[in-house]
Order: C-alpha cells, then structure tokens, then sequence
C-alpha cells in the first residue's frame, strides 16, 4: 500500500437541494479533490486551525495537541487509510522517543490535530481513487464563515 500527501483546501458548506452539510475538502492534485463530509463542529476546528486562530478556551483538539507536547508525544502524520461504505478511517502514527503507537480515530479529528501540529495528512492511493472527485463535479460549496 501507498499513500501520498494531501492538503487541506478549504472548508465549506456543501450546499444542494438536500440540504446542507460541512464538508473537508481535501487537495488530491491536478483537478481532483475528495470531499469528507464531517459534523459541524469539527469543520469549525478544521477551519480555526486553517486560519491559526485560537478561541479563549482550548476546544477539544485545542487540549489533546496540549497534552500531546507536555508529554513529548510527536504526530508524525495523519494517514487516511480507508473508505467503507462510504465512512473514511484513518489512524495517527505517534511517537514519544522510541516508542511508536498507530492510534484509529474520525478523519475529522485527526485533520484538526495534524493541522495544529503542522503533521503530514497521508492518504492512501486506493482512497484517492475511489473517493476523488473532479472540482467541477462536486455540489456548491461556500465557505463555511461566509455560511455561518
């Protein structure tokens, strides 16, 4: 298995006559993109961590990357691992010195963390396949402060 890194591009409000729904998009090169649609407040992390802000109070991602560096805990990288039925999975690879630990968590939280902890976001090749999406096909998206 082969994975290649990814970026962040933005978060946004998918928007059709379904409804709505927050949504990572995440940079899969050329003009491909993949879409994780994830629950509103962790498109909020996601979005406060994009654009370095910090809130008075640290929120739940704010306290795990917290205690992660009181412990010498490094994230190596997030690694979007799977796509089943259409739920993402995806682990943290963790180092304290020699030590390494894998940990499973929501593809939303761990973008929220890598992106606090400047990590590497890793997904693997047969998840850029069946999930990526041409930038022109996916629903309109506004951003999602200007939704809020």
């Amino acid at each position: 298995m082969t994975a290649q890194s990814c970026r962040v591009q933005g978060v946004f409000m998918s928007v059709s006559e379904m409804g709505a729904a927050p949504t990572v998009v995440l940079d899969a090169g050329s003009d491909s993109t993949i879409p994780i649609y994830v629950g509103l407040w962790e498109a909020i992390s996601i979005s406060n961590a994009l654009n370095s802000e910090m809130l008075p109070r640290p929120i739940t991602h704010d306290l795990i990357v917290e205690v992660f560096r009181n412990f010498d805990i490094a994230l190596d990288a997030l690694h979007i691992d799977s796509l089943e039925e259409g739920v993402f999975y995806a682990k943290l690879l963790l180092r304290q010195g020699s030590r390494t630990e894998i940990m499973d968590c929501r593809p939303s939280d761990g973008i929220a963390i890598a992106l606090r902890y400047r990590a590497p976001i890793m997904i693997e090749d047969a998840v850029v396949e069946t999930a990526a999406v041409k930038k022109d096909d996916l629903p309109r998206m506004v951003d999602l402060k200007e939704y809020l």
